[in-house]
């Protein structure tokens, strides 16, 4: 599938602020990349291959000139070469990692098997942070730097167990962020803002039918965060609604 790229956040003065969304085909990500086009934001959103038609493409239709399409899956380290690559000399104000997958929620962490606990970790954890390093030279130096995590990734409110491959996932991910921005802050970049989101328990394939929120409920409140968290540098771990989350 070619590139369908928007124009570079650089190019002219007036030019519409830029996201990158990393996972935008369905679900909560493409539901950010349509909340960010409301707001007059340019996006630029990946999808695995073999996606040939995704809602993101039926939002490309609708914004035209506004959306641009990138293929990439977050576990193939060619492929996240390959979209850096393409992307050399663009610039995003935002970078944003959304990304999860999960195994059976009633399994404890003894029993589940090698293969699934790798799967999650690498899926959550590895993979995330490997396209956050490569990519983040993109991102303006006043610009922000986030990722989905979930509540479930907090280890002072686990009082219900469950899901345990999956919380363990999400705790690492935010252990991982948070040495990534202590290595940015070293190198200079205090102007940097960069946030890990909860988006609630929501009704997608992930969360499943029974979750508390719609993405309708979930989905505009996490954004304005996301617009209010740009003016603060710094790391912060947030729920949709901005409240600040324990580790």
């Amino acid at each position: 599938m070619p590139s369908n790229s928007s124009s570079k956040a650089s190019e002219a003065g007036n030019a519409a602020p830029s996201i990158l969304i990393v996972g935008a085909s369905r679900g909560l990500g493409h539901a950010m990349a349509a909340e960010f086009l409301k707001k007059g934001w340019d996006v630029t959103g990946t999808v695995r291959a073999g996606s040939e038609r995704t809602p993101l493409h039926a939002l490309a239709e609708e914004w035209p000139g506004r959306v641009g399409i990138e293929i990439l899956d977050i576990n193939a380290p060619e492929q996240l070469a390959a979209l850096r690559e393409r992307l050399a000399g663009r610039v995003f104000d935002i970078l944003f990692m959304n990304a999860g997958t999960t195994n059976n929620e009633q399994t404890p962490i003894g029993l589940v098997s090698a293969e699934d606990f790798t799967q999650v970790m690498v899926t959550n954890a590895l993979s995330p942070m490997r396209v956050v390093e490569a990519l983040e030279g993109l991102v303006t130096p006043d610009g922000l730097i986030g990722a989905m995590s979930s509540g479930q990734g907090s280890i002072t409110n686990n009082r219900t167990a469950l899901r345990e491959v999956y919380r363990g996932s999400k705790a690492a991910l935010n252990m991982f962020m948070r040495s990534f921005a202590v290595r940015q802050s070293e190198a200079g970049h205090d102007g940097r803002a960069f946030v890990l989101m909860a988006p609630g328990w929501v009704r997608t394939e992930l969360g499943g039918p029974d979750a508390r929120l719609t993405i309708e409920e979930s989905v505009p409140n996490l954004v304005n965060v996301l617009l209010e968290k740009r003016e603060r540098p710094g790391l912060e771990y947030l729920d949709y609604l901005g409240r600040t989350i324990p580790w």
